[in-house]
């Protein structure tokens, strides 16, 4: 009875939160389908990712915010009062998810799991072998609460982001990916280091103080693309 009634006050503590989140509110006035909107524009504005005529594949995209920024930026002009796109898209856009996502205008969406050949050979098929300028992975496992399975989770995640990037992301382009502090924070960075010449860790204004995600950002890579060999 008693972890019942923590529970529910826990519920209603961050049911309080989220309502109130001045993020939340921002992307309910802005038309953003969630405040993660606003972690890749931060990261954006500072590092100056996304331009217009380039093609970016978004992974972990639903419910969809980081695609309507990027929709957004590569749009000639948008309207004004809500941030509905108004021009055409200059450029492409590709997302992947497990999860459906509702339609947004000019992205391609794939419903799969990244793990499996067929959907990569999906997703290699609409990039119609032309590499990526920015790969976007805000793929996050389900938290178990056991940290040595949570942080096998997560880096697995990541080595797969990292692993897309290799054979599909211009020698010049940009990775940017979801991490988590914790027991393989430290074994990522490495892996970021290793495979890419410039490497920042950015833990964004609108990622909630009591989060732990953080991000990784991998500019220029080492070593240029290779074939993917299975």
């Amino acid at each position: 009875m008693k972890s019942a009634v923590k529970s529910s006050k826990v519920n209603r503590a961050w049911l309080n939160d989220h309502v109130n989140d001045t993020y939340v509110k921002l992307a309910q006035k802005d038309g953003y389908r969630a405040r993660a909107a606003y972690k890749l524009k931060e990261i954006d504005e500072s590092l100056h990712l996304i331009k217009p005529g380039q093609l970016v594949v978004d992974l972990g995209s639903t419910p969809g915010a980081w695609s309507q920024y990027v929709r957004r930026k590569m749009s000639p002009k948008t309207a004004q009062g809500g941030g509905a796109v108004a021009g055409a898209l200059n450029g492409r856009i590709i997302a992947l998810d497990m999860l459906p996502m509702v339609p947004i205008e000019d992205v391609l969406f794939i419903q799969g799991d990244i793990r499996e050949d067929a959907v990569l050979a999906e997703l290699a098929g609409l990039m119609q072998g032309q590499l990526a300028d920015v790969v976007l992975s805000d793929m996050a496992p389900n938290l178990s609460g056991i940290d040595s399975a949570d942080a096998a989770r997560i880096e697995h995640l990541v080595e797969l982001a990292l692993e897309f990037a290799q054979v599909h992301l211009k020698p010049q382009g940009a990775l940017v990916a979801k991490v988590f502090h914790g027991g393989s924070y430290d074994t990522l960075v490495k892996r970021f280091r290793e495979l890419f010449v410039t490497v920042k860790c950015i833990k964004p204004k609108a990622s909630r103080d009591r989060s732990s995600e953080t991000f990784l950002v991998g500019l220029v890579q080492k070593t240029p693309p290779f074939p993917c060999v299975r």
